[in-house]
C-alpha cells in the first residue's frame, strides 16, 4: 500500500500571514452591492491571467477559459434559514438554523424528515424564551394549515426541536413555508420577495445551505448552453455553506482562527471528472474548498484512513512524495467501487491560506470578498500574495463588491 508520511508545517511569516493587516484593504459602503443587477451575467467579469489584468462581462466568460476546461458547481441550495416566532406576550424569537442534528447530522436526510427535527441554531432574544416553552408558528401552503412548534432541547447547546403537525410535509418544504432568505449580515437590509430567486444560482438542487455558493449567481442559462456548445465541461459537488462563511478573523494570527465546518456531499461521476479533467476550475471558494478537501481524502485513503473528516491544518504536509492529483482521486474512486457506494458524504474545516500549494485546482472563478475574511485569505494563497493588485484594479474601475457584486476569473 502506498502509504505517505509528514507532518504539519508551522504556520509561520515565510510560509503564512501572522498579521491581520496582510488581509485589509478599505472597502467603502457603497462599493457593496446591495442588490443585483437584473440581468445575472451582466456583472463585470475582471480576468487575472499570468499576472495581467483585463475587464470583460460576465455573458463573455465562455471566450476567457483556457481550452479542456472542465468548471466544477456547487448545487447546495439555500434554505429560508430564518425563522420568526411570536410568544404570547408578543416577544419576538428569531430562530437561525445553523446545523441539523436529528434524527441524523446528514443534511439531505434532515431535510426529508416529515415529523421532527433538531438543530443547533442561533436565537434571538433567547433570554425571553424560557425552557419549556414552546412557541407556534401558524402556516398555510395556500389549502392546509399546518402549525409549526419549536421548543428547547438544550439551552447551553442552543439545540431547538421542531414539530408539525402534518407528516405529508418535509422539514425543506415547512421551512420553505416558514423561513426567510438568510441574507448576509453586511448587506445591511432585509429579504425581499426577489431574494428568494436571486440569492440563489439557476442550477441549485440540494437543499440545506444557509448562504449563497455567490460566485455561481451570475450563470444563467444560456452562459451555460453557450458553455457545453464551446466545449466547456461541467460536474456538479455539494457544500453545504454555514453561517461560518461570514465570521471575520478576529484574531491578530488568522491560523488561530476558529475554523467552521461544512457538509460535503460527492458524487462518484464528481471524481471520475476530476479524474478525466485536464483544467480544472471551480466555480466558487466552496467548490475549491471541496475539491481540495477531497484530494487529502485520498491521501488519507492511502494511508488507511476512511474517515472524510478533515481537519483545519492537515493540509499543511511536510512530505515531498504526495500523490498526484489523479492519484488521489483514484484512490477514492477505487473505494467507492469496492465498497458500492455511490455519494460520500463528509465534513471540511479546511483552512486555506498562503503557504498552501493547490493540488486539485487550476483556476477559480469568484466574487470580491469582505478585508479580513477567510475566503480572502483563499484568494490570497491562490494568487500567491498578489490579491491586492485584483482588489486595487477591482476598487478603481467600478467592479461590485461581495455576494451580489461582480466576478473574476483567476488564472495565475
Amino acid at each position: 500500500m502506498h502509504r505517505i508520511k509528514g507532518k504539519i508545517l508551522p504556520l509561520n511569516q515565510e510560509n503564512a500571514p501572522d498579521n491581520l493587516s496582510l488581509l485589509v484593504y478599505d472597502l467603502p459602503e457603497e462599493r457593496i452591492a446591495k442588490h443585483p443587477l437584473d440581468q445575472r451575467d451582466s456583472s463585470q467579469l475582471l480576468v487575472y491571467r499570468d499576472g495581467e489584468i483585463k475587464d470583460s462581462t460576465f455573458s463573455k466568460i465562455g471566450s476567457e477559459l483556457p481550452a479542456n476546461t472542465t468548471l466544477f458547481f456547487n448545487n447546495t441550495k439555500v434554505i429560508p434559514a430564518r425563522l420568526f416566532f411570536h410568544k404570547d406576550t408578543g416577544a419576538l424569537i428569531e430562530i437561525f438554523l445553523l446545523k441539523p442534528l436529528q434524527p441524523s447530522e446528514v443534511i439531505s436526510q434532515v431535510m426529508e424528515a416529515t415529523d421532527a427535527v433538531t438543530w443547533e441554531c442561533m436565537v434571538g432574544n433567547f433570554k425571553k424564551w424560557k425552557d419549556g416553552q414552546t412557541l407556534k408558528l401558524s402556516l398555510n401552503d395556500g389549502t392546509v394549515d399546518i402549525t409549526l412548534t419549536a421548543s428547547i432541547e438544550n439551552r447551553s447547546e442552543m439545540c431547538i426541536s421542531f414539530t408539525w403537525d402534518n407528516t405529508n410535509y418535509s422539514f425543506a418544504e415547512i421551512v420553505e413555508l416558514a423561513g426567510k432568505v438568510p441574507l448576509p449580515p453586511y448587506l445591511n437590509r432585509e429579504a425581499i420577495d426577489a431574494d428568494k430567486e436571486r440569492y440563489q444560482t439557476v442550477y441549485s438542487e440540494k437543499e440545506g445551505a444557509v448562504a449563497a455558493p455567490t460566485a455561481g449567481l451570475h450563470f444563467t442559462d444560456k452562459v451555460l448552453e453557450e458553455l457545453a456548445n464551446n466545449g466547456v465541461k461541467e460536474s456538479f459537488l455539494t457544500l453545504h455553506v454555514s453561517a461560518g462563511t461570514f465570521q471575520p478573523i478576529k484574531v491578530k494570527n488568522p491560523k488561530d482562527h476558529p475554523m467552521h465546518s461544512e457538509q460535503m456531499a460527492v458524487e462518484k461521476q464528481a471524481i471520475e471528472d476530476v479524474i478525466n479533467s485536464e483544467f480544472v476550475i471551480p466555480v466558487g471558494t466552496t467548490s475549491m474548498r471541496t475539491l481540495e478537501s477531497l484530494y487529502w481524502f485520498g491521501v488519507r485513503l492511502l494511508n488507511g484512513n476512511e474517515s472524510f473528516d478533515i481537519q483545519k491544518l492537515e493540509i499543511y504536509n511536510n512530505s515531498e512524495n504526495l500523490p498526484a492529483r489523479k492519484e488521489s482521486f483514484q484512490a477514492i474512486l477505487n473505494w467507492m467501487n469496492k465498497g458500492d457506494i455511490s455519494q460520500l458524504i463528509g465534513k471540511t474545516e479546511i483552512f486555506i491560506m498562503p503557504g498552501y500549494q493547490f493540488r486539485v485546482c487550476n483556476g477559480l472563478i469568484t466574487n470580491f470578498h469582505q478585508p479580513g475574511s477567510t475566503l480572502l485569505l483563499l484568494v490570497s494563497a491562490f494568487l500567491k500574495g498578489n490579491w491586492k493588485k485584483v482588489y486595487n484594479h477591482a476598487l478603481e474601475n467600478n467592479y461590485r463588491f461581495l455576494s451580489y457584486g461582480d466576478s473574476s476569473l483567476l488564472l495565475p
